[in-house]
């Protein structure tokens, strides 16, 4: 008699790193379910076998109802991998709400419901930990006390310091920036050294770090299966890059030769970021570049310390930054994003 199959459970799955697990865990053979809201694409979750839950996250019984009916009684998912987030609002208060606030509706249901998983695993953010050292450059790790300087970073913390009690067994992963196929952050940066002009922020030293999303999709799987439950592990691919390092990677991917790098003092950013939100509000659509986007763009310091992550559940992350670039420019470009 064949095994049965987990069941995992990826609520916030229609964006960009959701697709990604959705489809580390088809290749892993697990009986994939895709938490979305009502409102959500689903436009890179077009695979057979994907099955749908719709949810609303301002309704914790209706919630609770929906998830019970889903599954067969006395049955539940193995595995939970919880997502979903916001990085950008038109309201500040509303990081509150989406970041911490559905996450303790749908934790809150999940219990009412009988459906506890064996493990549940957290997708927070590295800027839980706020500037860091930004002298000695000290990378950041599982051991420093996070002091986010950001909306979004805080919400983010407040939602894992919430979830340390709520009795659900859970992984905590607080990656770097994330970037792939699909990503629009990271695109925007790209298209611009493809029309001749790289921004940089800030005139002092800045460390970047990067972490593909294939290799954060498969680390989460690992960590399901091989973490203790309790533990958080800050993540990145290993290494860190400048920003003149960044460029050199997308121009030779791109075929460009005649870039101009442009370097902005802080004070510009500043001002140039608080317009762009104001302006935002008055489109009713949220800006990318606003107050919290600059603070994260003034951060000099994102290196990365992953030892406990590899000591933990064996990650290791294998696609550098040269392979992640050209993988994600060849997309682009069959999309119709980049000539």
């Amino acid at each position: 008699m064949p095994e049965k199959r987990k069941r995992v459970l990826v609520v916030g799955a229609g964006g960009f790193i959701g697709s990604w697990l959705v489809e580390e865990a088809l290749a892993r053979g697990l009986e994939v379910w895709a938490a979305v809201r009502g409102s959500t694409s689903r436009r890179w979750l077009g695979q057979e076998g994907v099955h749908f839950l719709c949810l609303d996250f301002d309704d914790p019984q209706g919630m609770a109802d929906t998830l019970s009916a889903f599954l067969p009684a006395g049955e539940r998912w193995e595995y939970v991998v919880y997502n979903l987030g916001a990085t950008k609002c038109l309201n500040f208060a509303d990081f509150s709400r989406i970041n911490y606030d559905f996450l303790r509706t749908f934790v809150t249901a999940v219990k009412d419901a009988g459906l506890v998983p064996d493990k549940m695993l957290y997708m927070s953010s590295l800027s839980v930990m706020g500037p860091g050292d930004e002298r000695g450059f000290r990378p950041f790790d599982e051991k420093g006390i996070p002091m986010p300087n950001t909306r979004y970073g805080a919400s983010k913390l407040k939602a894992e310091m919430w979830l340390a009690t709520c009795g659900i067994p859970t992984v905590v992963f607080r990656p770097t920036g994330l970037y792939g196929p699909r990503d629009r952050d990271y695109f925007l940066m790209i298209e611009s050294i493809a029309k001749g002009f790289d921004f940089s922020v800030g005139m002092r030293r800045q460390m970047l770090t990067f972490l593909y999303a294939g290799d954060l999709a498969k680390a989460v799987y690992d960590a399901l299966e091989k973490a203790p439950a309790g533990e958080t592990y800050c993540l990145a691919d290993g290494r860190g890059y400048t920003q003149k390092d960044f460029r050199r990677i997308v121009c030779r991917e791109l075929g460009k030769r005649i870039v101009i790098p442009v370097r902005m003092p802080l004070w510009a950013v500043k001002a140039v970021s608080a317009v762009a939100e104001k302006w935002g509000v008055a489109r009713m659509r949220p800006s990318t570049l606003n107050r919290d986007k600059y603070r994260i763009m003034k951060q000099r310091n994102w290196l990365v310390d992953t030892s406990k992550a590899r000591r933990d559940f064996g990650f290791d992350p294998q696609t550098g930054l040269e392979e992640g670039i050209r993988r994600s420019i060849k997309w682009y470009r069959r999309e119709g994003w980049i000539d």
